[in-house]
């Protein structure tokens, strides 16, 4: 099962949750774009705080509010609904297609960010001129629910506005890619990450596909539970007594694992054992 609130991000739910409809799995990419800024005329990034506080706390900001707010900038997280909720960041016209609610889920994602921002004395011209620090974190959730690497209507910069394909394909979605909505943010995104396999004189290295939440029970013996171990102590997360049965899930599996999640920046009950697909992912536990 994946998880509801993404592993790292600040939790400030605001209520008025309601479910998706089913369907394809959906990403959205949009843009804050708070201000009109031009190459001759650069502005000062507005705030991260204060775009918290609109869709946190403001009356107007609760009822455009994605599911995350992204500072692409630090690598801050803020998710104001869980995964399977609709957020509410899309034009939804009466009688048409549920925009904000046509999938199993539909992820809503509002990157910090506007067409010649300035930060810290440096001017960005488009969203992928950024470092996008915590891209592949938010990727890496995001994809543990289903949403596959492609952009169906087109990448942001060359996207059309097909509503047969947003009622029946996942992916992702720019802003202006979706049906009853006329904004064209954001223009650009990030490549998804690729994974590039470790080589070595045996050939391509293959890992571990994550098997699942209730995989992971105390008492477990699998092989792959020692591969576990070796990765976890090689990784300076080891919390074991002692090296016997290592093929055997025990507390100095959960402890290690724990330690893992704590190192990749997890915190709360996001950082507690079972451990979820990303850190899984992360992980790379090989196959033998």
């Amino acid at each position: 099962m994946s998880d509801l609130w993404l592993p790292g991000a600040e939790r400030l739910p605001i209520g008025n949750t309601a479910p998706t409809d089913g369907g394809p799995a959906k990403a959205i990419g949009h843009i804050t774009w708070d201000e009109n800024a031009t190459k001759a005329k650069p502005l000062d990034l507005v705030p991260y705080a204060k775009l918290r506080t609109y869709f946190g706390s403001n009356a107007a900001g609760r009822g455009v509010a994605p599911h995350i707010l992204w500072d692409v900038f630090t690598g801050r997280f803020v998710q104001f609904f869980p995964a399977n909720s609709r957020s509410l960041s899309l034009k939804d016209l009466s009688g048409g297609t549920r925009t904000n609610r046509a999938g199993s889920v539909v992820l809503q994602i509002e990157a910090l960010f506007f067409p010649w921002c300035r930060v810290d004395g440096k001017v960005y011209e488009s969203l992928d001129d950024t470092s996008g620090k915590g891209w592949d974190e938010l990727h890496a959730w995001v994809k543990s629910w289903g949403v596959p690497d492609v952009w169906p209507n087109g990448r942001p910069e060359n996207c059309t506005r097909n509503e047969q394909i947003w009622e029946t394909k996942a992916g992702w979605y720019p802003h202006k890619g979706v049906p009853e909505n006329d904004h064209t943010d954001p223009m650009s995104w990030f490549a998804f990450p690729v994974v590039k396999p470790s080589t070595g004189t045996s050939g391509t290295k293959t890992y571990e596909t994550f098997p699942g939440v209730s995989w992971f029970s105390v008492g477990r013996t699998s092989p792959i539970v020692g591969r576990m171990h070796d990765r976890l102590v090689a990784e300076g997360c080891g919390k074991y007594q002692s090296s016997a049965n290592k093929n055997t899930i025990g507390s100095g599996d959960v402890a290690s694992y724990e330690a893992w999640q704590r190192k990749l920046k997890y915190t709360g009950s996001a950082a507690t054992w079972p451990p979820g697909k990303a850190s899984w992912d992360a992980l790379r536990v090989p196959t033998a």
